[in-house]
């Protein structure tokens, strides 16, 4: 199969964002005298929005909507104050990036988070030139695994699925894959371990970025 395009997750892919993202959350859960948690636990919380972000790290008592619905606009709160504190690119990321874009490989990101802060990440840390799109969580379209965002990307570069390699840490993102039609392409330096990838359907699972680069090659 010839690939000629990729999609990218964000978080726990292209930049390690673990760090801001739990300090953010954590700020609200003090400020409300609630349990906080380590790092460690905020890998298995991210990934599918904000709102389920919010839904996993409150007290199983106190997740209703209301409050998931207030406590996700007091995440994005202190999201703004320290998204780029401690979030910086993988190790070989930007050389990576660089590989492809001198190759013309046609390069998206597709993320749950919120599009404005994906949009700001994305600018702020990575050679957003090399990017056709940069889409983030936005209203009307569907979050992953659903394939829409994907789907839409494939259409907006005129190139059929089946040539697209997507590349994630989670089994969203895997899930998201397979339902577009895509390559899924795992990473063993993410948010999530190998065999929870495998589960979900990843092909292939990379140790370091410049393994992907293999899949343009040959």
């Amino acid at each position: 199969m010839k690939y000629n395009a990729v999609i990218f997750d964000l978080d726990g892919t292209l930049l390690d964002t673990i760090d801001d993202l739990a300090d953010s959350m954590n700020a609200v859960l003090k400020r409300l005298s609630f349990p906080v948690h380590d790092t460690d636990s905020y890998r298995y919380f991210v990934g599918t929005g904000v709102k389920n972000l919010v839904r996993k790290a409150l007290p199983e008592g106190f997740r209703t909507e209301d409050n998931i619905e207030k406590y996700a606009s007091a995440m994005s709160k202190e999201y703004e104050l320290r998204w780029d504190n401690k979030t910086r690119p993988y190790d070989g990321i930007i050389d990576m990036l660089d590989a492809l874009g001198s190759m013309s490989i046609k390069m998206a990101v597709l993320s749950n988070k919120l599009h404005e802060f994906t949009l700001k990440v994305v600018e702020k840390f990575l050679p957003i030139n090399y990017f056709e799109y940069v889409f983030g969580e936005r209203e009307g379209i569907p979050k992953k695994p659903d394939p829409a965002g994907a789907l839409e990307i494939s259409n907006l570069m005129k190139i059929p699925p089946e040539c697209f390699l997507y590349v994630g840490d989670s089994d969203t993102d895997m899930k998201t894959a397979i339902s577009a039609g895509m390559y899924p392409i795992g990473v063993k330096w993410g948010f999530r371990e190998p065999n929870e990838l495998i589960r979900a359907g990843a092909k292939t699972i990379i140790e370091n970025p410049q393994e992907l680069l293999t899949f343009f090659r040959e």
